[in-house]
């Protein structure tokens, strides 16, 4: 059983804890983090090798930062997307088990027309070359992370509220449905799920109390990897703790 997840921790500094006690008694081979927060020379890797785990990681100050755990050997592919000049670090290629795996904290986008907007479908025309880049030396690749896109209504607490809005526009939606097109399917999809069951839910407004959440986070596997998944589900439980991340795990098992 190979057992991989996702988790934007929204500052790994503050909650490091939470991923630790996460890390113990989940026992992931794979966790991939979003918005580590932390530039590479305070990342915590002795805490992490403690824990049993090795990790690959880029980061910068405040803000983005991606990092991915293993169990085993990494060997890391890419640590930004080619051709494509960002500062930003949001990017974080492995192989590990044979997978390939990508890590990524996709651009929010902050409002539909605004200049990060259009940062944003940017960054998706240079992210869909590099997948095909990927897809040709291993056919066996998962893709996680922060993808800042609820893809369908039922993905969102209220889609009327919604409508139009960041997260949920036509053309971000268009940019995931390209993302399937490349031979990747939804795990979380690929099961009968329960209603309204989300990743990320607003500080604000007793948002989680309340149910009005996204989901946001998303774990795709090429066809040769989602014939072999066996259960995907989000894990809500982090999300009750102290001071938590605003975005929970999402998990997947695959039979390999």
């Amino acid at each position: 059983m190979f057992k991989i997840a996702t988790w934007n921790v929204n500052s790994l500094k503050v909650r490091l804890p939470h991923v630790l006690q996460w890390l113990e008694t989940e026992s992931p081979d794979v966790l991939a983090l979003q918005e580590t927060k932390s530039i590479d020379e305070n990342f915590p890797v002795e805490a992490i090798n403690e824990a049993g785990y090795q990790v690959s990681y880029i980061g910068q100050k405040t803000y983005n930062g991606v990092a991915t755990l293993c169990k085993s050997t990494i060997e890391t592919l890419a640590t930004n997307l080619p051709d494509y000049d960002d500062v930003q670090r949001r990017v974080l290629a492995i192989n590990n088990s044979n997978v390939t795996i990508l890590n990524l904290y996709v651009p929010n986008g902050s409002e539909v027309d605004s200049d990060k907007y259009r940062y944003k479908l940017e960054w998706f025309s240079k992210l869909h070359p590099f997948i095909k880049q990927l897809q040709t030396n291993n056919d066996r690749l998962i893709i996680l992370g922060d993808f800042n896109i609820a893809p369908e209504d039922e993905d969102v607490h209220d889609p009327k509220e919604w409508e139009g809005s960041i997260l949920v526009s036509q053309a971000e939606r268009d940019e995931f449905k390209k993302l399937l097109s490349h031979g990747l399917k939804d795990c979380f999809r690929l099961f009968d799920q329960e209603e309204k069951i989300f990743s990320w839910w607003d500080y604000r407004a007793a948002a989680f109390r309340r149910g009005r959440g996204m989901r946001i986070d998303h774990i795709l596997a090429s066809n040769t990897l989602s014939d072999s998944c066996c259960a995907c589900y989000i894990d809500k439980a982090p999300r009750n703790l102290e001071r938590p991340s605003d975005h929970t795990p999402v998990v997947a098992e695959f039979k390999l």
